[in-house]
């Protein structure tokens, strides 16, 4: 695990043992943590929740809110609207049309006579 990584995952566990959540987390993990960006918090909450170490309640659920919330922001609303709005006007689907080979006449599809 990269020591940034760490760094981001002691933030997370500390903002949300001193009862710190939603903005205030992010806050406290980016004041302490200068370049951390949403993704690396996400990575780094995942770390957390997977440390048998972590065993407060209110901690983790505090953490895995976090995570969901940045997670649920890389994947942008664009994309959400998006997909809802595919299956109204689905697309034709594309179709090939087989070509038929020509058989070389020289050529048997029998299997040889033994000799």
């Amino acid at each position: 695990m990269s020591e940034k990584r760490k760094k981001i995952y002691r933030a997370l566990v500390d903002g949300a043992t001193e009862g710190l959540s939603d903005k205030g987390l992010y806050e406290f993990v980016v004041k302490r943590c200068r370049k951390a960006s949403s993704k690396k918090i996400v990575r780094a909450a995942v770390l957390a929740l997977t440390d048998p170490d972590v065993t407060d309640r209110h901690v983790l659920s505090t953490i895995y809110a976090l995570a969901i919330k940045h997670r649920m922001d890389e994947i942008g609303r664009g994309d959400v609207e998006q997909d809802d709005g595919e299956n109204a006007h689905p697309r034709p689907a594309l179709s090939r049309k087989r070509v038929k080979k020509e058989r070389d006449p020289s050529v048997s599809l029998a299997s040889p006579a033994a000799p």
